[in-house]
């Protein structure tokens, strides 16, 4: 069904790499900023989802993730965090109910080995996981107009950020405001997808899966990739400030490591947002102080280009270090980092 698909995109423009043909890169050209402000749908082949079923699902996953499993009620939609015994993130979750089942999405490269590790723990639990990364279709939707796009589909849009609504149509998933904008994604049938593509693409910009992570950037949401494994604690990542960590649950993986900085520690390194004009930014590449030249003081957590050789990223850094110097790219004299403001607050011992 998902060849399908894909096939079907090919054929609507869709320009797919050729190392990862789960990466839809553009349709003609990259999507402009312009047309992501005002509307862009974009197909989200990079991401994968697990399908958590069985009786025992949400106490199950309630003993593994950062955040309340058990309490997600049927029309919420949260964030989460995997973390290794130390604490460090394995991945991050988008977490939603879907008939019996909880699904959590994550990228698509990292789908096989979590829910393997995921399944080391189920031992006599009655709990089924299950890959519904080709059984399902993801439509990431945003700017001004996509409301409107969706309404012939979804009459009630999910009224705040991290709700969700479902009907014959597939289920609507609204996550955090980009662009001043809602943003949507749609988890649909490859069918119901072939069907509303033609529509919803005289009405939206046709964009790459970058789009939709450009935004997601803009929106302050950070995503382990391969990458940044095991290289930040949530807190690190905001994660605690976005909705993604419960600290009045039970334990986890990690867990007593999250509340000891919580509640105990002074947290010296936060994720911020900045701009970088340089040929090539990825995740995992570090980021370095002129005060302090001879050593990493960050590393750079997502990255996408914006237009030309200007990059918006998501940077992990030592507070202090983003205070009181110059930060750049790769050594102490690569590219700058023009900070820029996330679109929530950050504590006030972290600012």
């Amino acid at each position: 069904m998902k060849n399908n698909w894909l096939q079907f995109l090919v054929a609507q423009g869709a320009q797919v790499s050729n190392d990862d043909p789960a990466e839809v890169l553009h349709f003609g050209q990259p999507a402009p900023l312009a047309a992501l402000r005002t509307g862009f749908v974009a197909p989200l082949e990079d991401l994968g989802i697990i399908a958590a079923s069985g009786a025992e699902a949400a106490g199950f996953l309630h003993n593994q993730l950062t955040n309340d499993v058990a309490q997600l009620g049927a029309n919420e939609v949260r964030l989460a965090g995997y973390c290794t015994p130390k604490g460090r993130l394995l991945a991050t979750f988008l977490m939603w109910k879907h008939d019996d089942a909880i699904l959590l999405q994550l990228p698509r490269a990292m789908q096989p080995m979590i829910q393997k590790r995921l399944q080391m723990y189920v031992m006599r639990a009655k709990v089924t996981l299950s890959d519904l990364s080709d059984s399902q279709v993801v439509l990431g939707l945003g700017g001004q107009a996509a409301g409107a796009a969706l309404s012939a589909w979804f009459p009630a849009l999910p009224a705040a950020p991290y709700t969700s609504v479902a009907n014959d149509a597939g289920t609507l998933l609204r996550v955090a405001d980009a662009f001043d904008a809602p943003r949507y994604q749609w988890v649909a049938t490859a069918a119901a997808a072939q069907d509303a593509w033609p529509v919803l693409t005289t009405q939206l910009a046709a964009a790459g899966s970058s789009a939709w992570r450009l935004s997601s950037i803009q929106a302050g949401v950070p995503q382990i990739t391969l990458p940044t494994q095991e290289q930040f604690v949530p807190q690190m990542l905001n994660l605690e400030l976005i909705g993604g960590v419960n600290f009045k649950k039970g334990c986890y993986p990690g867990q007593e490591i999250v509340a000891r900085m919580q509640y105990l520690g002074k947290l010296k390194r936060r994720m911020l947002l900045a701009s970088i004009s340089a040929s090539a930014v990825a995740p995992g590449m570090e980021v370095f102080s002129d005060a302090d030249p001879d050593q990493p003081c960050g590393m750079i957590v997502n990255a996408e280009r914006t237009e030309g050789d200007n990059f918006d990223c998501l940077v992990e850094v030592k507070i202090a270090a983003a205070t009181d110097a110059t930060l750049h790219l790769g050594a102490a004299n690569g590219a700058p980092l023009q900070f820029r403001a996330l679109p929530y607050p950050l504590p006030n011992d972290s600012e």
